[in-house]
């Protein structure tokens, strides 16, 4: 059984659990906004400030965070580690720019925004918002100056893409965090969770781009003018460009090959939801779908046939090939540790009992908890400005609420979290003074273009959830 359905009876009466849930989220808002601590030093005080007012003794608040801490890590860490090693690999081998300019060299100028929705949307697929928008840039600015249009113009379909890729879609690490949490299949949630993106996507992407153009007409800045405009080469100058003198030579990999790769780990996941809804449990292709489907498994796949598709094809050597997988470790732990202390900030509000405590009074409000999951993560996305900080501490509060809901409905709710996780990025998130930076903007310009996109992304996703409620 699940641990959210062993989840220990309040050990306080509802009226001290509230506030102690609210006073621990309240210090995590504060601490991260305010004083500018760390998320994860944030969300374990938050945790044991939650233990202290709810009476939790001390010692069992300690191994509470420490387990939940402990389970978020084995359940995503690997997946997390196995993503950036498969980003990695994509850039340093030109894959990236390969998809790029493909895509982007076949489209004709009214094509331009619907190929660079598509461009966001692959190279969000593998890769972390940050890392996906330096290797853009470039692109986005060449597009737009060589078609005379605004730089919102094609960039917001663009950062559309990434952004939807990063809320809805594992194996990001905010619905990986909340697929562990909720307890939901990956799968399904994959599957969903691409059903939901595409239309999000062509709605805050292309459509909207047409307006927020006129809203905000800026030329692209005198940026990445000269030398080589391949997003790969610029993302790892900023990482600190250690290269080979004989990388100057390497070939690219081929259009093909390239997105064989990036599509091969969620063809996988696929599979195994398909195999779970069509196939008899026990049977020889029931197994095999089962076994390569599961996450760990596609994911450690596709970063082996990286290594040859992607390494070996762009004429990496065995020493390139294992200093690009070293490299993209480091940039990643400060994700690691700010999810799984998020897992033990909602191990602590599941011990307390303040997750059943919220349970019950949803089961008695007639609120929809797919729009309940949604209001929790839009008011801590405001708050704290972290999409991932925002997906993890409501899913936290959320999952004593999964134990009467079909495998398609907890995979729904992962999804109304994560569409709410994107609402509104403002000024205390660190995507914000990217793009306003990067594009050149005033904070003005900013909020009507990029925090306009997030909120319809965000508003977007959540009534294709509702709408896939129907259905599901």
């Amino acid at each position: 059984m699940h641990s959210i359905v062993l989840a220990a009876a309040p050990h306080a009466s509802s009226g001290r659990l509230v506030p102690a849930a609210l006073a621990g989220i309240a210090l995590i808002v504060v601490l991260i906004t305010w004083l500018k601590v760390h998320p994860f030093l944030s969300l374990t005080l938050g945790s044991l400030l939650v233990g202290a007012i709810a009476g939790l003794p001390m010692a069992d608040t300690v191994k509470s965070f420490g387990k939940g801490f402990g389970d978020t890590a084995s359940g995503v860490g690997a997946l997390i580690a196995l993503g950036a090693m498969f980003g990695k690999l994509l850039a340093d081998s030109s894959g990236a720019d390969q998809i790029v300019d493909t895509i982007v060299g076949r489209s004709g100028r009214r094509a331009l925004p619907w190929a660079m929705a598509l461009v966001g949307a692959l190279i969000g697929l593998p890769m972390f918002f940050e890392i996906g928008l330096v290797l853009l840039m470039p692109v986005i600015y060449l597009v737009a100056r060589r078609s005379g249009q605004s730089i919102i113009a094609v960039g917001i379909p663009a950062l559309a893409g990434l952004s939807a890729m990063h809320g809805l879609v594992p194996p990001h690490p905010g619905p990986l965090v909340a697929i562990d949490a909720l307890h939901a299949d990956l799968g399904v949630t994959l599957g969903l969770g691409v059903l939901v993106a595409v239309p999000t996507v062509a709605l805050a992407g292309p459509l909207l781009a047409r307006f927020a153009a006129r809203w905000v007409d800026v030329r692209p800045p005198e940026l990445f003018t000269t030398g080589d405009t391949a997003g790969g080469k610029d993302a790892d100058e900023r990482d600190g460009g250690e290269r080979d003198g004989a990388e100057q030579g390497r070939r690219r990999p081929s259009f093909a090959l390239t997105l064989a790769t990036v599509l091969l780990p969620v063809v996988l996941m696929l599979l195994k939801a398909f195999a779970d809804i069509v196939l008899d449990e026990g049977t020889e292709p029931y197994t095999v779908l089962d076994n390569l489907g599961t996450p760990l498994i596609a994911l450690l796949i596709a970063v082996v046939v990286a290594m040859f598709t992607l390494g070996r094809g762009s004429g990496m050597d065995r020493r390139t090939i294992t200093a690009t997988l070293e490299r993209s470790l480091p940039p990643i732990a400060g994700v690691l540790l700010i999810v799984a202390a998020g897992g033990g900030f909602k191990q602590t509000l599941v011990d307390t009992g303040i997750g059943k405590t919220i349970a019950d009074w949803v089961d008695g409000s007639g609120v929809s908890v797919l729009v309940l999951g949604w209001l929790v993560a839009v008011l801590i996305r405001l708050a704290t400005g972290s999409a991932t900080v925002a997906t993890v501490t409501a899913s936290g509060i959320l999952a004593p609420l999964v134990t009467g809901l079909s495998t398609g409905d907890t995979s729904l709710l992962v999804l109304a979290v994560g569409s709410g996780s994107l609402f509104f990025s403002h000024v205390n998130d660190a995507g914000f003074w990217l793009v306003k930076e990067y594009f050149g903007l005033s904070v003005g310009q900013t909020i009507k273009s990029w925090s306009l996109m997030e909120t319809v992304i965000s508003v977007c996703g959540l009534v294709f959830v509702l709408a896939l409620n129907i259905v599901v």
